[in-house]
């Protein structure tokens, strides 16, 4: 998509709860494109976010297991719906947990009514980014936790990807079992990194294009005086730097050799030293060209803001869907003029926002035609 008018902007009107975490039923009618949601810590703000956020593929922004979030109380399951606008038509997406009893409860996603295999299918229609305070840390954190944040901003653009990361994950950990072995078979061996190769490939070029195509967004809107400093990214690690001078089919057979020539030493290791699952995704503070996880605590939040702004407009040119944008107590930590900053920017965007905090009062800047609900345990109301 290369422009404003080829972006569809869908706006959530009704969203709908049954038995998920604190909420026996809700029923919440929405009609802004920034909605903020007050009240006290435990009062169920940030559940309304995570039932928000399983209209995506993958496991929520609390990465939480389905059953957790069945209401303590209820029958085991919950039902999650939400009515939306799109180009003027109406739409009804839902998905839950169904009990059966004696058997295992299943996950349930429809259309219109209509059931669908999974919610990658809800990416014809939405998209969704987020961010929360577990991701405040993600600079100073592990590897791991930046390799998750860039896999749900791959997720943002290729509803398939998280599917690829199972497979190449499940075949990896099954070559692990394998290298355990006192003697293990060489015939195994070559079959299942043959079925690893071409998985890894597919993972790292996905998460490259996606750190490519984020850097030319934030070139793009590059404003050194901005309150939200843009981000340097680079992907580093053993794959994306084949691809860098190799098509994906040469990667392929170069990391397959790695993996062979490599097995004493991953066995010793208990794990491969060599692929995505090593990779990094670096960033740096760009008006002052530090690495970012040198840089203040308030710097930090501030960069980590202004990525995920670069995200948002990246999913929205990508995909064509401007994404629901889902910031948990977002504003806390910010002084008043990023707080402005930050309100102005999301206006900017185009995208519906949901934003939740302790105190109203954070809110009180927001621009005309915002909404701002009170939540306390249980049930949502207008301010």
């Amino acid at each position: 998509m290369t422009g404003a008018a080829a972006i569809a902007f869908p706006r959530l009107g009704r969203l709908t709860l049954a038995d998920f975490r604190s909420y026996a039923a809700l029923d919440l009618s929405l009609s802004a494109p920034l909605v903020a949601l007050a009240g006290e810590n435990g009062a169920g703000k940030t559940n309304i976010l995570e039932a928000l956020s399983l209209f995506t593929p993958g496991r929520g922004l609390r990465r939480a297991e389905l059953a957790e979030m069945a209401r303590i109380g209820g029958e085991g399951g919950f039902a999650v719906a939400i009515a939306l606008s799109e180009e003027g038509a109406p739409l009804r997406l839902g998905t839950g947990l169904e009990p059966r009893p004696g058997e295992p409860a299943v996950r349930r996603s429809r259309i219109d009514g209509v059931p669908v295999g999974s919610p990658a299918a809800f990416a014809e229609h939405v998209r969704l980014v987020w961010l929360t305070p577990a991701m405040d840390g993600l600079f100073a954190g592990s590897a791991g936790e930046r390799r998750r944040f860039l896999d749900r901003m791959v997720l943002g653009i290729d509803a398939r990807h998280g599917a690829r990361v199972n497979a190449f994950e499940r075949a990896l950990r099954g070559r692990n079992r394998l290298l355990a072995e006192p003697a293990p078979d060489r015939a195994w061996l070559d079959g299942i990194e043959a079925e690893i190769a071409p998985l890894a490939v597919a993972v790292a070029a996905a998460r490259r294009a996606t750190v490519d195509r984020l850097a030319r967004v934030i070139a793009a809107h590059r404003d050194d005086a901005s309150a939200f400093p843009w981000a340097g990214v680079v992907l580093e690690g053993t794959i994306e730097e084949m691809l860098t001078t190799l098509p994906e089919v040469e990667a392929e057979t170069r990391y397959r050799a790695l993996l062979r020539e490599g097995r004493g030493r991953d066995a010793a290791a208990g794990r491969a030293l060599a692929g995505p699952q090593a990779s990094d995704l670096l960033v740096w503070h760009g008006p002052k060209d530090v690495p970012a996880e040198r840089a203040s605590t308030g710097e930090q939040k501030a960069l980590l803001i202004g990525l995920v702004l670069a995200h948002a407009r990246l999913v929205a040119e990508a995909s064509g869907i401007a994404p629901f944008v889902l910031l948990d107590e977002i504003a806390a930590h910010l002084d008043p003029r990023r707080r402005a900053a930050l309100y102005t920017a999301l206006s900017g965007l185009g995208s519906q926002v949901f934003m939740t905090g302790a105190d109203p009062a954070l809110f009180a800047d927001l621009p005309a035609g915002s909404e701002t609900f009170l939540v306390a345990p249980g049930a949502v109301r207008p301010l």
